[in-house]
């Protein structure tokens, strides 16, 4: 599993601790991923998606997991999050039939 947010693409940055002595030793600053469990309202089920605390807040600003992913173009989602979307459109077409 790699430490990678699934909606923003946050990732691992590379910096140097910088000592009194000005000593340079290289570190990794790594994204705050959290495991979230979000409720899409189509599938009538919750989904669990590994992202930082930041792409959670874009979700809950853009009004829910199923108006996010479906205002986002297809080539810029992540490839777990592209089978979401898939999961999610065939579902509103299930809706929509009956």
């Amino acid at each position: 599993m790699s430490r990678r947010c699934a909606v923003t693409g946050k990732t691992i940055l590379v910096g140097r601790n910088v000592s009194h002595a000005n000593n340079k030793t290289k570190r990794r600053f790594l994204p705050n991923l959290q495991v979230a469990s979000l409720l899409s309202d189509a599938l009538g089920d919750s989904v669990q998606i590994r992202l930082s605390t930041r792409g959670l807040r874009t979700i809950e600003a853009a009004g829910g997991l199923d108006a996010w992913i479906c205002a986002q173009a297809k080539s810029k989602l992540a490839p777990e999050l592209l089978k979401l979307r898939t999961r999610i459109d065939r579902a509103k077409l299930r809706k929509a039939a009956a």
